[in-house]
């Protein structure tokens, strides 16, 4: 089911706070970098951050509580390099899957990842309203474009050599973007079976007379990863994805989202996707591990069941990310010497 929209219980001022540290749009750093897309008719400014393959050893960055593996004052390495636009979950932001994005440029590709307006953290004024599903394929088409035409390093990159990263909300963003048609009745029955769910708003709109999501695809994406995705597709839904996909899921689930939602769609993809389940791991395990001062205040996204090792998961699941782009983006991709 999906919940009513609110900021979750975890959300103190501190963590505000200290999450927000590194999310101002003037940092600058090589290596990472944060970008400004303009806002354009009513659309809003999207903040974005860019990992870029370096041809230094990266090191320690501290970023508020965060110490992220990057390189300070170091120019973009490499030409006709691919592009990775990563779309975070539900309340989340454009350093969610900071490790993913850092494994990936290492491995040669440039990341680009927002924090989507109206449903990332401070930011949840879209987060309760069916609009947001149609917002944020728009935010990643943007994204993709100021990359492509406007960045200031454009020149590096093979413009027709992008792929998608997506977790949650952010994996239906994915869908959507590769040709999947989303289906408003499908996500209602789905998500809002039980009588109770009347009382939320989300589930009220998706049940309403007309209630449609568009099909927002984007031809540019050619490689998908999507992870533990929120499921707002029914079963003709995939007729139109002709790209690989690499999907993952979590045994557990959590957030709305189920195993058997991520199995449903694995078995509606017209080409089988390569297909990954975190056993004993929760929803949340898709997130980078947190740092100390994160955990102790942010249990329900940070902590994980006895067994499930998040640092080892993610470790082996950037490796099979990367080599998955790697494989379906050309040109091959060559690690940078360090």
């Amino acid at each position: 089911m999906i919940k009513k929209s609110r900021l979750p219980t975890w959300f103190t001022p501190t963590i505000f706070l200290m999450l927000t540290a590194f999310s101002c749009a003037n940092l600058q750093a090589a290596g990472i970098a944060s970008i400004t897309v303009p806002a354009a008719g009513t659309e809003p400014a999207l903040q974005a951050m860019v990992w870029s393959p370096c041809i230094k050893a990266d090191g320690p960055v501290e970023l508020g509580i965060f110490t992220l593996q990057a390189v300070r004052k170091c120019d973009v390495a490499g030409d006709a390099l691919p592009l990775i636009v990563i779309s975070h979950g539900k309340g989340g932001t454009m350093i969610g899957h900071h490790d993913t994005a850092n494994a990936l440029a290492n491995a040669g590709f440039v990341v680009a990842a927002l924090s989507h307006p109206g449903d990332s953290f401070g930011d949840d004024a879209t987060t309760g309203k069916l609009e947001v599903f149609n917002s944020r394929p728009r935010d990643m088409r943007r994204l993709i474009s100021f990359m492509t035409n406007d960045w200031q390093h454009r020149k590096h990159l093979n413009a027709s050599a992008i792929g998608v990263f997506g977790f949650s909300r952010g994996g239906y963003t994915a869908l959507n973007l590769i040709g999947a048609v989303p289906d408003a009745p499908a996500g209602a029955q789905r998500f809002c079976d039980g009588w109770w769910t009347n009382v939320i708003s989300l589930c009220r709109q998706f049940k309403a007379s007309g209630a449609s999501i568009a099909a927002l695809s984007d031809a540019r994406i050619r490689a998908a990863v999507v992870a533990d995705p929120l499921n707002l597709f029914g079963a003709a839904s995939f007729k139109t994805v002709h790209v690989p996909v690499q999907l993952w899921a979590s045994e557990l689930g959590g957030d709305g989202v189920k195993l058997t939602d991520v199995e449903a769609v694995k078995a509606q993809l017209p080409q089988m996707p390569e297909f990954h389940v975190a056993r004993g791991a929760g929803h949340f395990a898709y997130l980078a591990p947190c740092p100390a001062a994160l955990a102790q205040s942010a249990k329900e996204i940070c902590a994980d069941p006895k067994g499930f090792d998040r640092a080892d998961w993610h470790k082996k699941m950037n490796a099979s990310v990367v080599a998955f782009f790697q494989k379906n983006l050309s040109p091959p991709v060559k690690a940078i010497s360090k």
